[in-house]
């Protein structure tokens, strides 16, 4: 399974032969190596409705005929806009023919505004839990710290974490660290930094409050193996 990082929180997944991005945040993002014209996607996963996690999803979503799966509310959303949805929610699963997706509960808000400043509520955030090949991948999507990390930890143990570090909006690097020892995952990625200046963060400090986790900060662009 191929995963790569492409700036501020997202990610792109290659296993079973599909192409997987998860919160595709392109068009305004600064730190992205990504153009939408570029990407190919089978499916799309959103954590929550924010502008800057829903991103290219409906251009996306159309011009690669991908499957776009969230929460029941913001998946409806979309699917007034021409996408084709998946609704899920908070502690469901479902079983797709690339693994499976679990919806883990995150502490944020969940809404999009669109042009003509009108908010749209989209339900709950969430947190991502991919399930494919054997590996288990959690996005934290934007949250805080909070406690059931240690019981999503011992439930489904994760190869691989992307968790937030920029404050502000989301937990700051101490709580994420704190996040990571609750998890126990095999390797944590730090996400969700440095995009606009009220998260500006340095990920190397975040690696190195953890201990006996093996901290990892992906360049946008690069990949690993799992």
């Amino acid at each position: 399974m191929k995963v790569s990082y492409h700036g501020h929180s997202v990610v792109q997944i290659n296993t079973q032969g599909k192409n997987i991005i998860i919160d595709p945040f392109i068009t305004g993002n600064s730190l992205t190596d990504l153009r939408v014209e570029d990407v190919k996607a089978d499916v799309i996963i959103l954590s929550h409705g924010h502008n800057d996690h829903v991103g290219d999803t409906v251009e996306l979503a159309k011009r690669n005929d991908a499957l776009v799966v969230a929460t029941d509310e913001l998946s409806t959303f979309l699917s007034w806009q021409g996408v084709k949805t998946h609704g899920m929610h908070i502690g469901g699963s479902y079983q797709f023919e690339f693994g499976r997706i679990k919806l883990t509960q995150a502490f944020h808000g969940s809404s999009y505004t669109t042009n003509d400043n009108q908010i749209v509520y989209c339900g709950m955030p969430a947190g991502i839990l991919l399930m494919s090949e054997g590996k288990t991948i959690y996005h934290a999507g934007d949250t805080a710290l909070f406690s059931d990390m240690k019981l999503i930890g011992e439930r489904h143990p994760i190869d691989l974490a992307f968790l937030p570090i920029g404050d502000n909006f989301t937990m700051g690097p101490e709580d994420a660290a704190y996040a990571a020892e609750l998890l126990k995952a095999k390797t944590v990625v730090p996400i969700h930094y440095n995009t606009f200046p009220p998260i500006k963060q340095d990920p190397n400090q975040f690696i190195e409050m953890l201990s006996n986790i093996n901290g990892l900060v992906l360049t946008p662009g690069e990949a690993i193996e799992i």
